[in-house]
């Protein structure tokens, strides 16, 4: 733990009521204690566990906490008191599964309270009814709902949705590494504003790239082998297991000539993204991190593959698409997860009886190397994100290990943007001020790093087998996703 001194960025001058107290609301309370002003007993943490663990973290940052679910039937006579009482305006941190993101964004608006979460979650039984569709059960469906709500009540107490690491944090990696893909490449460009979508689309257009991964990969290794029948993971098992079961997804560029056969479009809505008929978690595609080279990774559904997609979309003046990059997750998890999910899916598909997230004391070493890889563009492939150590994490900040820090990081610069901004509407990462997040966030993400590279998802291949690719584009998705 460093004794350095923290800016306070801002003040929080009502309650500030925590939902979720797992690894990411254990590593997000020291980041709100340092980085603003409240008062301490006006601070909830809301979460139906009693670990003793975290019960003597919160006793001894002398927070309340209330042993509760918050459900359909009783969020809005738990959350109206806590959120209202006394003077200023309140701040809603959402950290949980399973509560409806969209009814909740409602609640604190109607009643001007501040509000950030990390992705656009419902309420419990949506990941897993088998009554749904799959298209209803997809992120693209989820993030629709709250963009109707966005249109139909522009304005007023800002939400921020969807403000982790991803989705979040690699939004604003993406417009850096445009700038600096633009002045590598010596094009003579303006910088967009904040708020001139358009202008970030037509610059992602006229430097070429096609697509953009969100490329991963987790490092960090226990220092005990993962016993069977458990389910391991470096941040929320239940959330991790929720979205790797639900569709693969990802945002659809233009540029893309084939179409796998059980992919579908979807009918409704701004259209920037498909879905394939099968989990996310157990569909693989090719990609490229700094520290392994090229790997696999998991095409695992997130907000972002559709928010950036649909946010860098070029239309002419009759409302058509002219250009949109292809945009998904590209996730190599710690390998104690990656064997977590084998069992899993060997197993039909059922989750471990047993899940653990595994803390800071638990892990050895390693790096969660996160970032977003911007190809097809004259330089080939840009890799541009953070490569954070889980030895820098415990030097920085506590209670959480290297993943949890680039979620937790991030969450906090949402909310200094909403208390900078207080009457924004709903937004996501995407458009808010990318420079104004990162700064705020830069001091806990390691070293953040641009690299180049001439990969692409051709290279050795065919290999002793033939194999379907396209041989004329490297970067159609046809030959990134592993047949």
């Amino acid at each position: 733990m460093t004794d350095k001194n923290h800016p306070v960025y801002a003040e929080i001058t009502g309650p500030i009521v925590m939902i979720g107290f797992g690894s990411i609301g254990r590593g997000t309370l020291p980041l709100i204690e340092r980085h603003f002003k409240f008062d301490k007993s006006r601070m909830v943490v809301i979460d139906p566990r009693e670990e003793p663990s975290d019960m003597e973290i919160l006793k001894k940052h002398g927070v309340r906490h209330i042993k509760e679910y918050v459900t359909k039937d009783n969020y809005k006579e738990l959350l109206k008191p806590l959120l209202t009482e006394g003077e200023g305006q309140g701040f809603c941190v959402n950290l949980s599964v399973d509560t409806s993101s969209l009814d909740l964004i409602k609640l604190c608006r109607k009643h001007d309270v501040l509000y950030v979460d990390t992705v656009v979650e419902p309420w419990l039984g949506f990941y897993f009814d088998k009554g749904m569709s799959n298209a209803d059960r997809t992120n693209y469906a989820l993030r629709e709902t709250v963009r109707k709500e966005k249109a139909k009540n522009p304005g007023g107490a800002t939400a921020v949705s969807t403000c982790g690491a991803n989705p979040g944090m690699v939004s604003w990696f993406v417009k850096q590494a445009l700038v600096n893909l633009a002045n590598d490449t010596g094009l003579k460009f303006d910088e967009p504003d904040q708020h001139d979508r358009e202008g970030w689309a037509k610059l992602m257009k006229k430097l070429g790239v096609k697509g953009v991964h969100i490329a991963e990969r987790d490092t960090q290794r226990t220092k005990h082998p993962k016993p069977l029948n458990v389910f391991w993971n470096t941040w929320s098992v239940e959330g991790f297991i929720s979205e790797g079961m639900q569709p693969a997804e990802l945002g659809w560029g233009t540029h893309e000539q084939w179409m796998p056969k059980n992919a579908k479009k979807h009918k409704k809505g701004n259209k920037a993204a498909i879905y394939l008929e099968q989990p996310g978690a157990n569909t693989r595609v090719r990609t490229w991190c700094p520290t392994p080279g090229p790997q696999y990774g998991f095409l695992v559904t997130h907000n972002e593959s559709i928010s950036i997609a649909d946010y860098f979309t070029v239309r002419d003046k009759d409302g058509e698409v002219t250009f949109r990059p292809t945009c998904h997750y590209a996730y190599h998890p710690a390998n104690d997860a990656v064997l977590s999910l084998h069992e899993m899916f060997g197993n039909g598909g059922t989750p471990q009886p047993v899940h653990h997230v595994l803390d800071e004391d638990e892990l050895e070493d390693g790096i969660d190397e996160l970032g977003v890889l911007l190809y097809g563009h004259e330089k080939n492939a840009y890799w541009y994100g953070s490569r954070l150590s889980l030895e820098e994490t415990r030097r920085i900040a506590p209670y959480q290990n290297a993943t949890g820090l680039q979620v937790t990081s991030a969450v906090l610069a949402g909310m200094v943007w909403a208390l900078e901004n207080p009457k924004a509407g709903i937004v996501e990462a995407d458009e808010i001020d990318y420079k104004r997040c990162l700064e705020v966030q830069m001091p806990y993400l390691g070293p953040v790093e641009g690299h180049y590279t001439d990969w692409t998802p051709l290279d050795g291949r065919p290999g002793l087998f033939p194999e379907d690719i396209d041989t004329k584009d490297p970067w159609q998705f046809r030959n990134i996703l592993v047949r």
